[in-house]
């Protein structure tokens, strides 16, 4: 039902507005790339500048005039806004205009349909969907709002908008329990590596930043790779062995947008969970945008939103040979990478990459040598279930001595929890 999209070759004005009331002023370009992204012929477009939205049209009397006048010349069928639009804005403009308008979450919801493969991808996808949907069935069931008549249907009954308001939060339950077992098989693979000690490096970035071609330069793998926005919607997991470190789990995942709809974020919290439990971001950014520095922004506030933003992180800028710059490593004050400039498409600074990773992951490897007293066999269990241990000698008196290695997040939370109290512990040498 929800992936059935209108005939395609929609004739398309698009509508962006600066407003003073916003903060931040939308990208023109990119708006523009969502659009013929979706299938969409662009053929118009409106813009101006407004002190605030109007509530019932969002835009001026003055600029509706404008967009009917360029459907009827360019005999378009689609105005699509750059911004949010109340359900009571859509419907008072479709009125106006006679067709489809769609605004700036519905464009990217739109996208997400066509690009979701996987069974989960497309569960995310029709939940986002049918949440964003129930604020809008008035718009389709204005001449049912009254109660149902008719042989065996006469008495107290229900609108057909209650019926289906009743209908979709039928559904959205069904697939927020498929998705839940999706988390679980997620979390149960998560336990296996961490179980294994194998560290989760994840790309993440803007939309359209080359992760997936750097996915694959990295892997040796062919996940779909296109110059277009959202081309990666279901995560991918690969192996990565790094010389002297060894195995560590290379996740690539959706790319973020401004203003990604808040329905995409909640239906896809499955998915990027595998952010959240990774051990370092690789945080992937297109060095050829002129924008660069408001799409870091952007990719930030959504990690700060999922709980990701304390996560060690190693900026990558790719797409170097767009811009003529070398392939370089600039590091922090202490030392450490901190930032990559590369191209993964010719492959220009892949071993620097490579290379900072091993510093990165090992800085956040903890070794110790631990010496355990009798009584504390839970601390010695819990040890083995991590794969922490590496030996272990038992000493005279009962007590052990074990050489650990684990990811210092859960060296961390294993000295909070024991605060030196129950054993004794030196570094142990590399």
């Amino acid at each position: 039902m929800f992936f059935e999209r209108q005939g395609a070759g929609d004739r398309v004005v698009a509508v962006s507005m600066n407003l003073v009331s916003e903060s931040k002023r939308q990208d023109q370009d990119e708006f523009e790339e969502l659009i013929i992204s979706a299938g969409g012929t662009l053929v118009g477009g409106v813009s101006g500048n407004r002190l605030s939205p109007n509530s019932k049209t969002f835009i001026g009397k003055g600029k509706v005039e404008e967009i009917q006048y360029q459907l009827k010349s360019k005999c378009a069928n689609v105005v699509i806004f750059n911004h949010s639009l109340t359900p009571t804005q859509e419907r008072n403009l479709e009125k106006e205009f006679k067709c489809r308008v769609v605004d700036r979450t519905g464009l990217i919801l739109d996208i997400f349909a066509q690009r979701a493969q996987s069974h989960e991808g497309k569960l995310q996808v029709e939940l986002a969907q049918l949440r964003h949907m129930s604020t809008r069935l008035v718009r389709g069931w204005t001449h049912l709002e009254r109660q149902k008549g008719g042989i065996g249907q006469r008495g107290p009954g229900e609108t057909q908008l209650e019926t289906d308001r009743r209908l979709i939060q039928t559904k959205v339950k069904s697939i927020s329990s498929k998705l839940e077992h999706v988390k679980s098989r997620r979390s149960q693979s998560r336990k296996s590596r961490l179980k294994a000690l194998l560290p989760t490096v994840a790309l993440i970035g803007y939309t359209n930043a080359g992760k997936s071609t750097l996915f694959n330069r990295l892997t040796d793998s062919n996940v779909y790779a296109a110059d277009k926005p959202f081309a990666t919607l279901d995560p991918t997991l690969r192996k990565l062995q790094l010389k002297s470190f060894g195995t560590v789990v290379l996740g690539d995942t959706v790319g973020f947008v401004r203003d990604l709809p808040h329905q995409l974020v909640d239906a896809f919290k499955a998915t990027l969970e595998e952010v959240v439990s990774s051990s370092l971001l690789i945080h992937v950014v297109d060095a050829s945008s002129s924008n660069y520095n408001d799409n870091i922004s952007e990719v930030e506030s959504i990690l700060m939103d999922i709980g990701a933003s304390a996560l060690p992180k190693l900026e990558v800028f790719n797409k170097v040979d767009m811009v003529g710059l070398p392939s370089r490593v600039e590091r922090d004050m202490y030392g450490m990478p901190a930032r990559i400039w590369l191209s993964s498409r010719f492959g220009n600074g892949i071993d620097i990459l490579l290379d900072s990773l091993v510093e990165k992951l090992s800085s956040e490897v903890v070794t110790r040598t631990l010496t355990i007293d009798p009584d504390k066999g839970k601390l010695r269990s819990d040890l083995y279930y991590l794969g922490a241990v590496k030996s272990e000698e038992f000493n005279p008196n009962g007590s052990a001595t074990l050489s650990i290695e684990l990811p210092r997040e859960k060296w961390d939370l294993i000295a909070n929890r024991l605060k030196g109290k129950f054993f004794s512990s030196k570094p142990a040498k590399i």
